[in-house]
């Protein structure tokens, strides 16, 4: 295939869009060119790439492997430019690391701390996501890695284990439930919350696997909030253990592990191949995996 990085761009603009006209006005082409252009992408590519309807195009089967494809090698062209570039002002390489949040909260900031410390050239910019989130941005291509659960579908992609996060229902000392060993979610969603606040990754996670809307009395911005309130009795509150564990001396709640699969998780590094990340995030890999 001849294909140049223009024709991928104009292609990923022209699905992201939902149409060939707007997509070519996001490529600053004329629609006659744009059109011109992706005729000759598939003849190129042998095989019809978009079908066009009234409203707009979809993207066949070898039209999403061709966006897949694209979106990787653009994102890759990125940070190939963005890396030489650092070498050549001699600034700083900044890495890109997503993170659902018990990873952001728990597990990362002490290890990229030491990591950091060894690496002074170097900078992470940390992305909050769920897990299902950061899977598909890696799947089309945009970043290098992510800390995810492996409860979600890694979707071909590679999964190195790093610790576990199982997650727990944390309840006011008082409250019928302090003294079971063990709960099932589908036992307590009628119950009173105290959420995360909106968009938190892991509040999303467990509405995702609520078979009912939950009663949010309130939602905190903290773990700390979290523990709190659920001490007062406002509500009873999902933590991972580790992080429910290490407020509990302080607040005096009680703690319940939840019995359900998808509460019982594992922390891991994940990408597409090991072998082709940079070698800025080989080594904070290395790093993960040691600690």
């Amino acid at each position: 295939m001849r294909l140049d990085l223009a024709d991928l761009k104009l292609f990923l603009c022209i699905v992201d869009a939902g149409s060939i006209t707007k997509g070519a006005l996001r490529a600053n082409l004329a629609l006659a060119s744009a059109s011109e252009r992706l005729r000759n992408i598939e003849q190129d590519a042998g095989v019809q790439l978009l079908e066009r309807h009234a409203r707009g195009i979809r993207t066949t089967a070898a039209g999403k492997a061709f966006e897949r494809h694209a979106r990787l090698i653009l994102e890759q062209q990125s940070q190939l430019k963005s890396e030489l570039n650092s070498f050549a002002s001699g600034a700083q390489q900044t890495l890109r690391l997503y993170a659902n949040t018990s990873a952001l909260s728990e597990f990362l900031p002490a290890r990229l701390a030491r990591w950091l410390a060894a690496h002074p050239d170097l900078y992470v910019e940390l992305e909050e996501r769920t897990s299902s989130d950061i899977v598909t941005c890696l799947v089309n291509g945009v970043g290098e890695a992510g800390i995810v659960s492996d409860a979600v579908d890694p979707q071909g992609l590679l999964l190195h284990p790093l610790t576990t996060d199982n997650l727990a229902l944390i309840v006011a000392s008082g409250h019928r439930l302090a003294s079971q060993k063990t709960v099932h979610f589908a036992d307590v969603q009628e119950l009173p919350f105290v959420g995360l606040y909106p968009g938190s990754a892991l509040q999303e996670h467990i509405h995702a696997h609520a078979s009912r809307p939950l009663t949010l009395r309130i939602r905190m911005n903290t773990f700390e909030g979290v523990g709190e309130m659920v001490a007062q009795g406002i509500g009873i509150g999902v933590l991972p253990l580790s992080i429910a564990a290490r407020y509990q001396p302080r607040y005096g709640y009680a703690i319940v592990p939840l019995a359900d699969g998808w509460a019982q998780r594992q922390l891991c590094f994940c990408c597409r191949d090991a072998a082709t990340l940079s070698p800025a995030m080989q080594s904070l890999l290395e790093q993960l995996l040691a600690d």
